[in-house]
């Protein structure tokens, strides 16, 4: 029987405090290559990264200044494992010019052999876009421009693309080439605009807080958008389940999480599988590295073939 397809954001290479376990504050690359490889061992179908520049000063008691380059992290990822894929979750391309974003991917792409799927946003940090020089109030259209130039350059080795920030005639080429004939975008947001955006430029949608009870009609939503442009071919469906722990813990955990035997943990996932999603993100509660890569071997093992066919 075929599962759904399951990912995890990493420890350790975003700290804010809404998601930081306290044990990753002293963790490092050790560590971060430890729970990659237990994804990698129990079946995960992605590993993500998340993508932020440079903190304002005023955000960076709760959103820390802990956060590692994107593609540099995905690169060394790529290094210690063998089948998992590597997801920017996500990356906001318009912080570079998107032929740069592209180089990163296709480079990222070919060294993995093919493992590559670049997740992209818009951002949200306007003082982060000041400090870089970017403008924040039209950074959905820039988003949509770079999609497409970054789709382009994907696709085809000398890229063209009628701009108008970023117009391309073809007249220069990128390599490495990727492995995969099509490597992923996966479009990030709730936001109307962004559902919308997923649903129109990317092969995927990856949601940020959208309620389980809302999926249903938003996945219709993209579905009817995908049809009027004429989209076809796969599509895949996010969803967040955080906050999740296989077994009884011994330790007090917040109302909000959920925990006990694989098939509880299976029957509540199995929720987010039924309106929708195809790709459920997971996050696992730890006191340290090793708790952790142990939840993840368990979920791989004992709960993600209890949830259904995807």
């Amino acid at each position: 029987m075929s599962t759904v397809a399951w990912g995890m954001q990493l420890p350790v290479q975003a700290q804010s405090t809404i998601f930081v376990e306290p044990w990753e504050t002293t963790a490092g690359a050790a560590e971060l290559g430890d729970a990659a490889r237990a994804a990698d061992r129990a079946g995960a179908d992605y590993v993500a990264v998340c993508d932020h520049v440079a903190i304002p000063a005023d955000k960076a008691e709760a959103m820390s200044t802990t956060w590692y380059h994107t593609v540099t992290t995905l690169g060394f990822l790529a290094g210690v494992t063998e089948r998992v894929r590597l997801l920017s979750h996500v990356y906001i391309p318009v912080y570079r010019h998107p032929l740069d974003a592209a180089k990163a991917f296709l480079t990222l792409d070919a060294l993995s052999q093919g493992r590559a799927v670049c997740g992209v946003g818009a951002g949200h940090v306007e003082d982060e876009f000041a400090t870089l020089g970017i403008g924040f109030d039209d950074r959905g259209a820039a988003l949509e421009e770079a999609i497409d130039v970054i789709r382009a350059a994907f696709d085809d080795e000398f890229p063209e693309a009628p701009g108008p920030r970023w117009p391309l005639d073809g007249g220069v080429g990128l390599s490495p080439r990727p492995v995969q004939d099509r490597v992923p975008i996966w479009v990030g947001g709730s936001s109307p605009a962004a559902v919308r955006r997923a649903a129109q430029y990317g092969d995927g949608w990856l949601p940020q807080g959208t309620p389980l009870d809302q999926m249903p009609d938003t996945v219709q939503r993209i579905e009817a958008l995908r049809a009027d442009a004429g989209r076809a071919g796969p599509f895949a469906v996010g969803g967040l389940a955080f906050g999740l722990y296989v077994g009884e813990p011994d330790w007090q955990l917040e109302p909000h999480n959920i925990w006990g035997p694989p098939d509880k943990l299976a029957h509540i996932l199995t929720r987010w599988t039924d309106a929708g999603v195809t790709h459920l993100q997971v996050k696992f509660r730890s006191r340290s590295s090793a708790e952790l890569t142990e939840q993840i071997e368990r979920f791989g093992a004992e709960v993600a073939p209890l949830l259904g066919d995807a």
